[in-house]
């Protein structure tokens, strides 16, 4: 929660269980991330690479510039 992630490489990764509100994504790669069901209230995804990103269920308060 209010993790500064910016410019990190999550492609593929398994986020099962890990909290994202407020984080910040800025230019990180989350192609082939399952964020269904994440609580993204605050999250900034400015510039983060989406490529087959799975938003199904999740609270939609994103920053996206």
């Amino acid at each position: 929660t209010g993790s500064n992630l910016s410019f990190v490489d999550l492609s593929g990764k398994d986020l099962t269980g890990v909290k994202l509100t407020g984080a910040d994504f800025t230019g990180s790669n989350l192609s082939f991330v399952d964020l269904s069901g994440k609580d993204l209230t605050g999250v900034d995804l400015t510039d983060a690479i989406l490529i087959n990103v799975k938003l199904n269920d999740c609270v939609n308060h994103i920053i996206c510039q």
